[in-house]
């Protein structure tokens, strides 16, 4: 199977890990993803259906649309990759006609938009909930096309839904496997939390998180694989997981690729023996 890259630039991104994830997650009729970011692991699995979640409206919405009419939705979104819109004006009237609107058909295209021509890729609100990424300043801006179809394919097999982590790990049933690709905790412990949405992710969070993966795995009988850096404390958090595993990957985003450098990644696996 080739991998499949993902149409959204995503920070934490898994395509560069998809394949060590792939080989801890274990078989089972349904993947449930809590999490799903940019959908890296849905894109490059086989299961027979998936559940794929974010509290994040707009991508949730975003792929709901991309999945009922993709060959509208990507005609209508390529007008926008033209070279008069890859301008600093450009971008920040279009910025302001997000913010503005309640449309949510626009406001899915001018989310693959801004993902392409924000900063980085990068995907931030303010606490008033407007989109605040500034203008990334490319020289040239791919129109993922292709990798826009074959989501829209792929899309036919999963349900998407707007929840918080929580609620769709208990609506998880038997044959089902569990994904968790939570807000990472940074390398540093003391280091500060990045915004997931308009909520902080932090440390309690992880571990309601963690807690929530025993009960799922252990007394429903659901495995669950979790995904954080590998740090003493993330050590700690997982030691109730019937595996630890260790990996390494490159940081998805950085303020200039040659910075970018390889961290240990932990994979917690929680699975009644």
């Amino acid at each position: 199977m080739k991998k499949q890259r993902a149409f959204l630039k995503w920070a934490g991104g898994k395509y560069a890990l998809v394949d060590t994830i792939k080989q801890y997650l274990p078989e089972g009729e349904q993947l449930i993803e809590p999490f799903v970011g940019a959908g890296s692991v849905f894109l490059n699995t086989d299961y027979k259906s998936y559940i794929l979640a974010d509290i994040n409206h707009d991508l949730i919405a975003l792929f709901k649309l991309l999945k009922t009419n993709p060959d509208q939705f990507i005609n209508d979104l390529r007008p926008l990759f033209n070279e008069q819109n890859n301008q600093f004006e450009a971008f920040y009237q279009l910025r302001d006609v997000f913010n503005g609107s309640n449309d949510q058909y626009l406001r899915s295209l001018l989310f693959v938009y801004f993902n392409r021509h924000g900063y980085n890729g990068l995907c931030r609100y303010n606490t008033n909930g407007k989109f605040n990424v500034p203008f990334g300043r490319y020289k040239t801006v791919y129109f993922p096309e292709k990798e826009l179809y074959f989501f829209a394919e792929k899309a036919q097999k999963a349900e998407f839904i707007c929840a918080p982590y929580h609620e769709v790990m208990q609506k998880a049933e038997q044959n089902s496997v569990i994904y968790c690709d939570p807000p990472y905790i940074p390398p540093n412990k003391s280091g500060g939390f990045t915004s997931y949405y308009s909520n902080i992710f932090g440390f309690e969070e992880h571990e309601n998180l963690s807690k929530l993966a025993e009960t799922v795995a252990y007394k429903k009988n659901i495995p669950v694989l979790v995904s954080n850096h590998y740090t003493d404390y993330t050590m700690t958090l997982y030691n109730k997981a019937s595996h630890l595993y260790r990996a390494e990957m490159r940081r998805s985003i950085s303020c200039a690729g040659g910075s970018r450098k390889k961290i240990d990644e932990i994979l917690a696996l929680y699975k009644k023996s």
